[in-house]
């Protein structure tokens, strides 16, 4: 029943995208780092303009009439004759978001990343942020395909049997369209536009010289880490490579839910520049068609959906970070599909369990510890007030947990404001942080479009509960044993050497006569003992504490051979 829903308007979507136009992508030769530099440079120098004759027309200082106000207003008539009078007259934020455009794909990719950080920017400029282009021009469709036969070093005619002319999207990286393999497999052709990779290894470079001047001027907000997290992520990105290794690792992930599905990778027809995936025939949770499914289906989709975000999240550690509509499909058979998987976000095993702490504590009450987990994530910048976030993080969840509608204030939303909230106490997050919580904001949002009034937090309360004790499973308990294995046995073969070396150093610290010889005994077994120990960890993982046991045990024995 599904499957002859989903299929017309699977067809109709695809028509549909058909009409839609294109600027033409202009080829151009990539600019050197000095031609781009000064490019760059100009449009900040506009940007800073900009912000001088914002402030000065509906900012504070258009209230001002003192000795100040004439010389800004002199020195922006002098400005207006080098920079975009056009632009000069916008408010900043819109100024922002079209000079980002000007400067191309690195910096339209770079501003949709800041929109997301609502946890160090002002919610006017996020909020412009979110209005840029998300179609850019296209590559013409002859260039298209010597994209692919460069890419891939093969002909078309022995790969694909038809590549549709029409692209199906364009983004700031690259172009994709549909086509069909030789053995008639449907499939969706991803390939990197002409000088991409250059231009945002170029940019990069100056992004990084950008971020170490905001970090004198605004210590405060961390921009070269901001802007380092960035470009790391745009430039692998750029490698389609990784894109096809994390489609493999969700896939590897959820292997065991057959209702959850990524796209198959054809590692035969892929390369760093080329990516060739399967082909979803579903609709969006936005059209028209998801609507029809009957209510039963609909909540079955979000109750999956909601057990797969929090298992990438939670459990696995590895989550998709570019959550919207257009990249979640409703397939036949009531199954939910996950698409454009080249950004991710990654959690080491340290953040994830304290991120699964802070979720869990959420949803059965407890703000207290969800606020204190939290904190623990956060990095205070100079100035820091942890103890104050913490207290506002714990208000917060007080206040969420007694709210008698659950759906005015989601559970995305209050992590969104709590992580918005560290910017006020110099508490800043890690961007894989924002990215989660974009990441159940998105989920929210697509649940109320199937199943209005959904609740995020009492749907996942039973599956983040289940990710919680599974991991004091003795099954969970025996693989982290398991990975460990190689250390501990290393250091039990280490031991009778360890201990022997001990014993000689004891041996050459203790005194050979004394008049009291049980005087400091105990001092000097309680030294040995700490040194064989401190010695044993130390081959299993040297950190500092383990050290300090070695140069306590030393000291005690130094010290009982004196006496």
């Amino acid at each position: 029943m599904q499957g002859q829903q989903t299929a017309p308007l699977a067809e109709q979507t695809r028509q549909s995208s058909l009409t839609v136009s294109f600027e033409p992508f202009e080829e151009r030769a990539v600019p050197g780092l000095l031609r781009r530099f000064v490019t760059t440079s100009r449009h900040l120098l506009g940007l800073s303009l900009g912000a001088l004759a914002a402030r000065l027309n509906h900012g504070p200082l258009s209230q001002r009439r003192g000795m100040a106000y004439p010389m800004f207003r002199i020195l922006l008539l002098f400005a207006t004759y080098f920079s975009n009078k056009e632009l000069l007259n916008l408010r900043f934020p819109v100024q922002l978001r079209r000079r980002l455009e000007m400067l191309g794909p690195t910096y339209i990719k770079l501003g949709q990343v800041l929109s997301l950080r609502e946890d160090i920017l002002p919610k006017a400029i996020t909020g412009e942020l979110k209005n840029l282009l998300d179609r850019l021009p296209v590559v013409n469709f002859e260039r298209y395909q010597e994209l692919i036969v460069e890419g891939l070093n093969r002909p078309i005619h022995e790969m694909f049997s038809w590549i549709s002319p029409e692209p199906l999207g364009s983004a700031s990286i690259a172009q994709i369209h549909r086509a069909r393999t030789l053995d008639g497999e449907e499939v969706i052709l991803k390939v990197v536009k002409p000088g991409i990779r250059k231009t945002l290894e170029t940019d990069a470079v100056l992004i990084a010289l950008l971020g170490r001047v905001l970090q004198l001027l605004l210590p405060q907000f961390q921009p070269r880490l901001v802007l380092q997290e960035f470009t790391d992520y745009t430039l692998r990105e750029a490698d389609l490579r990784l894109e096809a290794d994390n489609a493999e690792t969700f896939a590897a992930n959820f292997n065991d839910m057959d209702d959850i599905l990524f796209p198959r990778i054809y590692r035969d027809y892929s390369s760093e520049t080329v990516l060739c995936m399967e082909f979803f025939n579903g609709v969006k949770p936005d059209s028209d068609a998801a609507k029809t499914l009957t209510k039963e289906d609909r909540e079955h989709l979000v109750h999956r959906g909601a057990a797969a975000i929090v298992r990438m999240l939670y459990q696995d550690g590895f989550f998709h970070a570019d959550l919207h509509p257009g990249n979640l499909m409703i397939l036949p058979g009531n199954k939910c599909g996950f698409i454009d998987l080249g950004m991710v976000g990654r959690f080491e095993d340290g953040l994830r369990q304290k991120m699964m702490y802070y979720y869990y504590s959420l949803v059965i009450g407890d703000a207290v510890s969800a606020a204190r987990y939290l904190t623990t994530v956060a990095r205070p910048a100079p100035g820091g007030q942890p103890r104050d976030f913490q207290r506002a993080v714990e208000d917060a969840a007080r206040r969420w947990h007694r709210s008698a509608n659950f759906h005015d204030f989601s559970i995305g939303h209050l992590i969104m404001n709590s992580v918005t909230m560290g910017a006020k106490y110099r508490m800043y997050f890690p961007m894989e942080m924002v990215l989660m919580t974009k990441a159940l904001v998105t989920f929210e949002g697509v649940g109320n479009m199937l199943v209005p009034g959904f609740n995020v937090a009492e749907v996942s309360r039973k599956e983040i509960t289940k990710v919680f004790f599974n991991q004091f499973h003795p099954l969970s308990l025996l693989k982290k044993g398991l990975r460990e294995s190689p250390e501990i046995l290393e250091a039990l073969a280490k031991t009778p050497m360890l201990i022997s070396q001990s014993l000689k150093v004891l041996e050459e610290v203790t005194p050979q006569q004394s008049h009291h010889p049980l005087k400091g005994l105990g001092a000097s077994i309680f030294g040995g003992f700490c040194l064989m120990s401190g010695s044993v960890m130390l081959a299993v993982n040297s950190t500092l504490w383990i050290h300090a046991a070695l140069l306590i045990g030393m000291a005690i024995v130094l010290i009982s051979r004196r006496d």
